[in-house]
């Protein structure tokens, strides 16, 4: 996920409304919390972001395996 990703995702948000949403975080969760829930977020991310990729590698691997002459052949 990169910046500009993050943008689009947060759309018109600007810092005064983002401090604002990390401010009521703070309060909800405190400071010993909030790095857990980081780490936590990060590998959700990662796992997620494998998942994709397994799932585009096996569809990959499926399309080639296929026989291009009964890709084309119309279904019965």
């Amino acid at each position: 996920m990169n910046f500009n990703t993050i943008l689009l995702f947060l759309g018109n948000l600007g810092p005064t409304e983002i401090l604002f949403i990390l401010f009521i975080i703070l309060l909800f969760f405190g400071a010993k919390k909030i790095p857990e829930l980081a780490r936590g977020l990060g590998r959700g991310m990662r796992e997620f972001k494998d998942a994709t990729r397994e799932v585009h590698k096996n569809l990959e691997e499926g399309l080639r395996d296929e026989d291009p002459k009964q890709l084309n052949k119309p279904k019965e």
